[in-house]
């Protein structure tokens, strides 16, 4: 029997540490995703959201949570950094063939909140269009509802609702007037 030990211990997270010797995957799954931050990160990098800065607003997480939960999926081999500037330094976050493996389980998560997580009348806040066929995906995994083709999501275009569209960008443009207000 193959046993695994993964051990995670942050100090933004209140000490929690994450001890996982099992040969369970949902176990093992959890010790590399850990908690929302995550999963929102994951959503974003999935999106194409690729620059500290713009995840940070999206995500709503703090520099330094931000900073921790990028260096750890670096780590766990979800993502890799890419310089795109060098004065200053930065860089930008891409999914590895891991990372984008991911996007399975957040199309899973995407379809659970749609059907139980949502006021009626709320509508869908990203339609996932097959460049295939040119339909909508749906909501049941990984296989085309309109063609009934197996999809990635390289394979598919992502149109935001009004609303989530909205949302997104009154997050930018109050972290771009908080950065107004900083630099005066």
């Amino acid at each position: 029997m193959m046993e695994t030990e993964r051990v995670h211990e942050e100090d933004d997270m209140g000490g929690w540490s994450e001890i996982t010797s099992t040969e369970c995957p949902i176990a093992r799954s959890s010790a590399v995703i850990g908690d929302r931050w995550t999963l929102v990160i994951m959503r974003e990098l999935t999106m194409g959201n690729r620059r500290f800065d713009s995840l940070q607003v999206q995500t709503l997480a703090s520099p330094q949570m931000l900073t921790n939960r990028l260096k750890r999926l670096e780590a766990d081999g979800m993502l890799e950094r890419r310089v795109y500037s060098d004065r200053p330094r930065r860089y930008e976050y891409h999914l590895t063939a891991k990372g984008e493996a991911f996007a399975s389980v957040l199309l899973a998560l995407r379809a659970w909140g749609e059907m139980w997580c949502k006021e009626p009348g709320e509508g869908i806040a990203v339609h996932h269009l097959h460049k295939a066929c040119g339909r909508e995906v749906g909501l049941s995994g990984t296989v085309c509802e309109g063609c009934g083709e197996p999809f990635t999501m390289n394979e598919v275009t992502g149109e935001l609702s009004a609303a989530f569209a909205r949302e997104r960008a009154d997050r930018s443009a109050a972290a771009r007037q908080d950065a107004e207000i900083r630099s005066t």
